[in-house]
C-alpha cells in the first residue's frame, strides 16, 4: 500500500503535545520534552516541560526523526542499533547527527497518510514511548505507518 504524506496541521500537534504533558502528570513522569516533526523532519509543536535539561528538545526532534527517516518507530532503530552498528553509523552520518536511536519516537498516521512523527524524552525510554504511543491515540491518530 502506498503512503501518501500530508503534514498534521498544528492544532493536531498541540493537542498530541497536550495529551503527552497529561499523561506525564497522570503518570507521575520525571519532566519530559515532546517534539512533534511533519513527514518532511520539520519541528510543528516543541514543549519542554519545567525542570527538563537543555538537552531534551534535541533529543526528543531526534527520536522522532529517526522514526521519519526510516518509516519504523525508534524502538525499532534502537535494536537496529545494537544488531548492526555501522549501519546506525552511516545513517547518523548521513543525517547529520539528528538520528537518536532511543525508545520514544512514534510514526503517525491516519488512513494510510503518514502525517508526521512524535519524540518523547525525560523519563525512561520505556515510559516516553508508552507517553507518544498514548498521545498519539488520545489526539484519535493510528501509531505506525
Amino acid at each position: 500500500m502506498a503512503i501518501s504524506m500530508n503534514s498534521l496541521p498544528l492544532k493536531d500537534a498541540n493537542v498530541i503535545v497536550e495529551a503527552a504533558l497529561a499523561y506525564a502528570k497522570d503518570q507521575n513522569l520525571s519532566p519530559l520534552c515532546i517534539a512533534v516533526l511533519d513527514p518532511g523532519g520539520h519541528t510543528l509543536s516543541l514543549q519542554r516541560a519545567d525542570g527538563a535539561s537543555m538537552l531534551r528538545p534535541a533529543i526528543a526532534t531526534g527520536k522522532a526523526y529517526a522514526a521519519l527517516a526510516l518509516g519504523i518507530d525508534s524502538r525499532q532503530v534502537a535494536s537496529m542499533a545494537i544488531e548492526r552498528p555501522n549501519l546506525l553509523a552511516g545513517l547518523s552520518g548521513v543525517s547529520g547527527g539528528r538520528i537518536v536511536p532511543l525508545p520514544g519516537g512514534i510514526l503517525i498516521s491516519s488512513g494510510g497518510t503518514l502525517l508526521g512523527a512524535v519524540g518523547v524524552t525525560g523519563d525512561t525510554s520505556d515510559n516516553d514511548e508508552a507517553c507518544a504511543i498514548h498521545a498519539v491515540k488520545a489526539a484519535g491518530f493510528k501509531v505506525g505507518p
